[in-house]
């Protein structure tokens, strides 16, 4: 089914991906939310393509969901990195246990029919990724009929087009619990605070949302467990993660790739009279670029279509993907000197957004750590 969907829409990726483009060099000098490629995703109806057909969706797989994420980083990889969290979320939800039949039909039908976009909020100012470990200062109260919520989170990637967002927290109770908390972002006591003016992915939106008192009902507790439950890893989940985003900088890579091909096509320097892509210098150097690319898309694309992958395993082909589409645009600008620099050509941009890939978990210093380990010291 996902393989039909998807073959029918591939000219409309290309196309989403074109219009994109046309506006992310503005989006990236002001620092201003695409609200306009949120309104196009939800209009081609992208945002439930991992929505279960049960409840209307698409029902994509990993391998298709890939390459949906890198199609559209071409033209806008803020746009593409919300689209993969709404992927990954709505799969989650489709497949955890814990999430009640009530809900998991409302998130799935809000996206399918009303475009709803959903994003985990798990960041905090002094926690930090809770991939590496420790409680959240998020915390839910006990309150009559569910639950109070309140907290900061940063780093809140598409917050101001968020219906819900997935809410890391511990509860108050004498012994801990934490998990997530599903919170209405139009809900009275929620704020977002316009923080976001990174280097890259500008456009993303991914500003700190506060969140004071807010009133949840019991079943808006998702899922709750002690801390020390949370240790093992869904591979699922992982996979999920790991190669969207590994897709998402691939796509970066080649939009680089291919602005500078057309450079190289068109410049014609007075003293050689001839293009730039005439010189064996230039193939050779776009030679190396086409290697990295294809070797991520390879990488990436036998990773999400095998069983058996590792955890362990998909963390390396994450850092490789990353490795590999900041080198390929870094070699872009190398060839392109002053060119690459200037704001009116898209290169330099590029160079900022995809350094941006090794930000994402799991970091490489907790990736190459885990691989080490598992070398040295055998389970």
């Amino acid at each position: 089914m996902d393989g039909t969907i998807l073959a029918s829409r591939t000219d409309l990726f290309r196309d989403l991906a074109r219009r994109f483009a046309e506006s992310a060099a503005v989006h990236d000098r002001e620092g201003s939310f695409p609200h306009e490629n949120i309104t196009a995703l939800r209009d081609a109806g992208l945002l439930g393509l991992t929505v279960p057909p049960e409840l209307g969706g698409a029902g994509i797989g990993l391998e298709r969901a890939v390459q949906v994420v890198g199609a559209i980083a071409e033209g806008c990889p803020a746009t593409a990195l919300i689209l993969a969290m709404q992927f990954i979320q709505q799969r989650g939800i489709a497949r955890n246990p814990a999430v009640s039949p009530a809900i998991r039909a409302r998130l799935g039908r809000g996206a399918v029919q009303d475009g709803e976009v959903i994003n985990a909020l798990r960041v905090e100012p002094e926690l930090g990724t809770p991939a590496r470990g420790g409680l959240p200062a998020s915390i839910a109260r006990r309150v009559p009929g569910g639950w109070s919520l309140s907290g900061r989170k940063i780093y809140s990637t598409g917050s101001p087009a968020l219906s819900w967002g997935l809410v890391w927290a511990r509860t108050d109770e004498a012994v801990p619990r934490t998990g997530l908390f599903l919170l209405p972002m139009k809900a009275p006591g929620v704020q977002i605070v316009e923080t976001w003016d990174q280097a890259g992915l500008r456009a993303s939106g991914s500003h700190d949302v506060l969140f004071n008192g807010v009133a949840l009902p019991e079943d808006h507790a998702l899922e709750l467990r002690a801390p020390d439950a949370w240790t093992d890893r869904d591979l699922d989940a992982v996979a999920w993660n790991t190669l969207l985003i590994a897709a998402l900088y691939t796509g970066v890579a080649r939009a680089a790739r291919d602005w500078l091909i057309g450079f190289l096509r068109a410049r014609v320097p007075a003293n050689l009279g001839k293009p730039l892509a005439t010189l064996p210098r230039m193939q050779e150097a776009v030679g190396r670029i086409e290697a990295l690319i294809l070797t991520n898309e390879r990488l990436v694309a036998g990773a999400a279509r095998e069983e058996g992958t590792t955890a362990t395993q998909l963390g390396l082909v994450k850092t490789i993907a990353a490795d590999n589409a900041i080198a390929a645009v870094q070699e872009a600008v190398a060839l392109c000197g002053n060119h690459a620099l200037a704001r009116s050509n898209p290169l330099e941009r590029h160079m900022r957004d995809v350094f941006c890939a090794r930000i994402h978990t799991p970091q490489p210093d907790a990736a190459l750590l885990a691989a080490g380990r598992a070398a040295l010291i055998p389970a």
